[in-house]
């Protein structure tokens, strides 16, 4: 028991060893800008729209010279991603733009990262305690009233529909499938929400899109639409209407990057996509970390600097939650001009 307890004891002055080294640290760098160092970390380093964001990384490192770099885990994984963080935290970096898997897992690791005076900047967060504050590319609430706008032209405004997030602990995909939900029962009263499953879930996997869609349209007959939020979910869920021989009676919209879904927008499969531009979003994350390490004052209508983040507003009631305007709607014939 004794040799338990000592072992214990020593684990406890090792960590508290690692964050006063973190801090100094950080007092030491915050002098001098050249020695900073941010740290943007997405839900995983091989989703697209992940290696989207480290090109706007690497774009920003480049313009200002910053010690600024993207580390991803290899897979989507709140465990991983808590890891990496501690990872971070014990190596005494300056600031953590984070973009996270599971927000309340993150909580504990992102507060010891502000005990030990790291910035944390988060990106599709906005439900976290523990930061010092999270951007949005848009109102999340009015991004679901715009990808129900969507849904709701392809499906003639009515029919039975549901909505499909990455995870139920995704606090953006959710509060998008909200917004979408309350925007259609105040403009499209012959449509309705599928009371039985009226939220499903793809994993932010497309072929778990595809097979829960499949699944979906063969127990629910009169299912229309399917409302996606996960970058994977209307491709995954256009390639079961496919599939189904459902195209042009079964309709899907949501989010999704323009190259990857070139090919059905142009078929038709999917009359529109919404995104936000992954690579505007990193790069607005560590134009606010260097402003916070600079001791800027963050208000209302403030600029980063970065298109669609140039008049970045507070959510109402948040002190922490700033919304910018940056959303972009592609189809057939725009999707060959994004470059990504």
């Amino acid at each position: 028991m004794m040799k338990r307890l000592l072992t214990l004891f020593l684990v406890v002055i090792l960590v508290l060893s690692a964050v006063a080294c973190s801090s100094s640290k950080k007092t030491a760098g915050k002098a001098d800008e050249s020695e900073w160092e941010i740290v943007v970390v997405p839900k995983d380093a091989t989703n697209p729209w992940f290696v989207r964001m480290d090109e706007g990384v690497k774009e920003y490192q480049k313009a200002t010279g910053l010690n600024v770099y993207q580390k991803g885990t290899p897979e989507i994984d709140a465990t991983l991603q808590s890891q990496l963080i501690a990872d971070l935290i014990a190596s005494g970096v300056d600031a953590i733009c984070v973009v996270p898997v599971d927000p309340s897992s993150l909580e504990p690791v992102l507060k010891q990262a502000r005990e030990a005076g790291i910035v944390v900047v988060a990106h599709e967060g906005a439900s976290l305690q523990n930061v010092d504050y999270d951007i949005e590319a848009f109102s999340n609430d009015k991004y679901g009233a715009f990808i129900m706008d969507n849904l709701a032209a392809a499906m003639g405004e009515e029919g039975l529909y549901t909505t499909m997030v990455g995870h139920v602990t995704n606090a953006s995909h959710n509060e998008w499938a909200d917004g979408g939900v309350k925007h259609q029962l105040e403009a499209y009263p012959n449509m309705k929400l599928l009371e039985e499953e009226p939220r499903v879930e793809s994993e932010d996997n497309g072929d778990v899109a595809y097979q829960t869609a499949k699944e979906l349209l063969k127990k629910y007959p009169d299912l229309k639409g399917i409302m996606g939020t996960s970058s994977f979910d209307s491709p995954g869920v256009a390639r079961a209407i496919d599939e189904l021989g459902l195209t042009g009676k079964v309709f899907t919209a949501g989010t999704g990057l323009p190259a990857a879904n070139a090919e059905i927008l142009k078929s038709g499969a999917v009359n529109a996509l919404t995104l936000w531009d992954p690579a505007l979003a990193g790069k607005a994350m560590c134009s606010l970390a260097v402003k916070i390490l600079r001791g800027e004052e963050i208000t209302d209508n403030l600029d980063l600097g970065v298109e669609g983040y140039n008049k970045m507003t507070f959510k109402q009631d948040s002190k922490t939650v700033m919304e910018g305007q940056g959303w972009i709607v592609i189809n057939k014939d725009n999707v060959d001009s994004f470059g990504f």
